[in-house]
């Protein structure tokens, strides 16, 4: 008997999430184990995709396919290449570390009723936004990716809107203003990206009677699926739209800093290491794969957009005051950095690009979480209220520190590697484009720095004298993470191995070849040849 290996990942955590939600109110803790024992069970399934799967074998393995919506055309299809398979693993390993961190973000406060069960509802949205993740890297369906890659915005719009920081929360009618103001912005922004995308897909639907990804790819590879020009240029336009809105590219990006300023950190590091990675990730699988000449025609435009992300990120970054804020434009301009990889057309560009995407999952969730542990104790996200906090919580300190290294992408870190492979992809094609792109480096290591330095050196300030260290839980919460950070940044063989047969094929179908290096090799001299000898 085959079992569905991929419907069931994605299952596992939807079904969490009802039992969870189920919980009687009084049985909080219960609601809390609950969860992550769903998502530690998600985490097992991942870790068997990824061993099923195999690098060298067909371009998506473990399919799935049934009749849906027979009619138009429509399927429930799932499969997974070496990109989703990362992204999928990348999913599974951060939730069970979010619901970890959070485990007293959502605990009702004294004059709630007893009635209230927002415990329970925290953790059920955070299992449903990961099997709706999930299956969106699973889809080779158009229409069901859709489906997905909108119904996601729900459970995270209760999540920002409705579970603020409990360091501005209470009875501040300011502080719950803003989160709502946050949690609309971010839902308006999605849902015309959303819209626009619908109208492209519809398009599709007519131009290639089906929405099947793999059966497009090989018409067109085939040479059977006639598609004009400007028909694939306004398809691929709808696409790109709302991935880049999603991702989020300048300068559709606005929304980010105020939904990951305004929300818990748990959810922060949902929405930017978990949720935004599946617009990069459709820009590979979907942009390219259904729409390759169009997806060149527009790089230039979309690798000047990368540029401005980069740049105008990490400038915002440096000038930010508040600490959630700061990393949120850290995040564009690490964004800039993998749209800069995938457009770069190159299997350098786009396995640093992938890299990029996990890589910045692991150490965003480091540096936010170790964040939300620093203003949990504060209650305040002002960099300014800080000072000296490395003499009281050194391990705090430290474990900030190294999230802030990996951040600037230091040698021997994770992040590293994947940036050094989207600027040498970039450099090989582009070597204008990938000299501007460098100064994101720079800029990223002055806001990392300074932000380190007035937080956590200097005078000890008077309301950080009594601030307590990591407690057991976050030290168990962060400890990985850094290890994972310091693995991957030493050995990253394990995913790039996994990762660039994907990228071979989505090379393949925008029919790019890595450009090769020019390199004047002057001729030696017979005589001279021999006297060196």
């Amino acid at each position: 008997m085959n079992v569905p290996l991929l419907t069931v990942t994605a299952a596992v955590p939807a079904v969490g999430a009802i039992l969870t939600a189920a919980v009687p109110a009084a049985r909080r803790t219960a609601a809390k184990w609950l969860a992550l024992l769903f998502s530690l069970a998600t985490l097992a399934l991942a870790v068997v995709v990824a061993v099923r799967f195999e690098p060298g074998g067909d371009r998506y393995q473990l399919t799935e396919s049934h009749a849906w919506i027979a009619d138009f055309g429509v399927r429930y299809e799932l499969g997974v290449d070496g990109i989703g398979v990362v992204l999928i693993a990348l999913t599974a390993l951060l939730i069970p570390f979010v619901i970890a961190a959070g485990w007293n973000d959502a605990d009702p406060l004294e004059t709630q009723s007893s009635r209230w069960r927002p415990t329970q509802g925290f953790f059920a949205l955070i299992l449903m936004v990961e099997a709706m993740v999930i299956i969106s890297f699973e889809a080779t369906d158009v229409f069901l990716f859709y489906i997905f890659f909108e119904a996601m915005l729900i459970p995270m719009y209760f999540l920002i809107g409705g579970f603020g920081d409990r360091a501005h929360a209470g009875s501040d009618e300011n502080a719950a203003a803003q989160r709502s103001y946050a949690a609309v912005k971010f839902l308006l922004y999605n849902l015309v990206g959303g819209l626009i995308m619908l109208a492209a897909v519809i398009g599709l639907y007519v131009v290639a009677g089906n929405f099947s990804l793999q059966e497009i790819t090989a018409a067109r590879a085939a040479g059977t699926l006639d598609m004009a020009t400007n028909t694939e240029r306004l398809l691929f336009l709808g696409f790109f739209f709302a991935f880049a809105v999603k991702a989020p590219l300048w300068p559709l990006h606005t929304w980010l800093p105020n939904a990951m300023g305004e929300a818990t950190a748990p959810v922060a590091v949902l929405i930017t290491a978990v949720v935004d990675k599946v617009g990069t990730f459709a820009m590979l699988r979907f942009c390219l794969g259904l729409f390759p000449e169009a997806s060149k025609w527009a790089t230039p435009v979309i690798l000047v957009l990368a540029l401005i992300s980069i740049v105008y990120g990490a400038l915002v970054a440096v000038g930010q005051r508040d600490i959630k804020r700061l990393v949120a434009y850290a995040s564009i301009s690490h964004f800039g950095f993998i749209v800069l990889g995938i457009f770069a057309m190159t299997s350098q560009g786009q396995s640093g690009a992938t890299l990029y995407m996990v890589n910045h999952g692991i150490s965003t969730a480091a540096l936010m979480l170790v964040a939300g542990f620093l203003i949990s104790r504060r209650g305040s996200r002002l960099i300014a209220d800080y000072g000296g906090v490395q003499k009281v919580a050194p391990v705090l300190a430290g474990t900030f520190l190294i999230g802030g290294l990996a951040t600037l992408s230091l040698p021997g870190l994770a992040p590293f590697v994947s940036e050094f492979l989207v600027l040498v992809g970039t450099f090989a094609r582009y070597p204008v484009v990938g000299i501007i792109a460098t100064t994101g480096i720079v800029l990223a290591a002055l806001y990392t720095l300074v932000l380190y330095q007035r937080t956590m050196t200097g005078p000890v300030k008077e309301e950080v004298r009594t601030m307590p260290d990591l407690r057991v839980r976050e030290v168990l919460v962060v400890a990985p993470l850094i290890v994972l950070l310091i693995g991957l940044g030493v050995y990253p063989k394990v995913l790039t191995d996994i990762v660039n047969p994907a990228v071979q094929h989505t090379m393949s179908d925008v029919k790019q070849t890595d450009p090769k290096p020019e390199v004047a090799v002057e001729a030696v001299p017979a005589e001279k040849g021999e006297a060196a000898k």
